[in-house]
């Protein structure tokens, strides 16, 4: 049997510092308990939505980084302006 096991549940089984061989001995010893739960492995059209998902929001991370670096650099002119989110929040009718 072969399957795949989220390292979250072979952590508890590692008993010294993380090498190699300390990883390969928890792994064993993970597989043997009668209880242990394995992953399933994704096809190739999941792995790719996922990989959208997550370029989609370290997108949305830079652009609101963007923004605030902006913002930080216009309020040392003196230039200080809400931020386009709160700006929203307070003009939408509640």
């Amino acid at each position: 049997m072969c399957g795949l096991m989220p390292p979250s549940y072979v952590k508890p089984y590692v008993k010294r510092q993380k090498n190699d061989a300390a990883d390969a001995e928890a792994i064993c010893e993970a597989v043997t308990r009668a209880g242990m739960r394995f992953v399933e492995i994704k096809s190739p059209e999941q792995q790719s939505i996922m990989s959208l998902h997550r370029v989609r929001q370290m997108l949305m991370r830079q652009r609101i980084q963007v923004s605030n670096a902006i913002r930080g650099h216009l309020g040392e002119f003196g230039r200080v302006r809400r931020s386009a989110a709160m700006a929203s929040r307070s003009s939408s009718p509640s």
